[in-house]
């Protein structure tokens, strides 16, 4: 289960897994951490793939305590 959830300022939201996440698939994966789009013009959506960079995007950041 994720225990925090960071919103980077002009970035991605960043999910902490605990370890593993399971995909649309079914599938688990492991991995520590993922990182969502929330700009919206990510080619691996939902996953970021750093376009926030390229269009500029600004949003305010944030950290939630789960």
């Amino acid at each position: 289960m994720a225990d925090s959830i960071k919103v980077y300022e002009n970035g991605p939201y960043v999910i902490q897994t605990g370890g593993t996440y399971c995909v649309d698939s079914g599938e688990t994966k492991e991995q520590p951490a993922i990182a969502l789009c929330r700009c919206g013009q990510s080619e691996m959506k939902p996953f970021c793939d750093g376009n926030h960079k390229r269009v500029g995007f600004e949003a305010p950041g944030a950290e939630i305590t789960i």
